[in-house]
């Protein structure tokens, strides 16, 4: 399973991206058949404290799911979005 990193506009840390790499992982539990996975981050109004996006993208031979959160932080963001894929890919089954 591929999985690709856009950071916008800022440089993701070896630590984030390894927690998105090991998060992103557990999708193929729910789904064997991935061929990529999308990760897409930015920071969006930099003043607030809710301004980490995270946006994902799961590529699968019939189609993909998609999920996307903004919270305090990456992690959190990227979590929310892992769960969300793994109960609407779990109810296409």
């Amino acid at each position: 399973m591929e999985v690709r990193i856009q950071a916008i506009h800022f440089d993701a840390t070896e630590k984030l991206q390894d927690f998105i790499q090991k998060k992103t992982a557990k999708l193929e539990k729910y789904c064997d058949d991935i061929n990529k996975v999308e990760v897409s981050l930015k920071v969006v109004k930099p003043e607030t404290a809710m301004n980490k996006e995270a946006s994902i993208k799961v590529l699968v031979p019939n189609g993909e799911f998609f999920a996307e959160k903004v919270s305090d932080t990456f992690g959190e963001s990227v979590d929310v979005c892992v769960d969300e894929i793994g109960r609407a890919s779990w109810r296409e089954r």
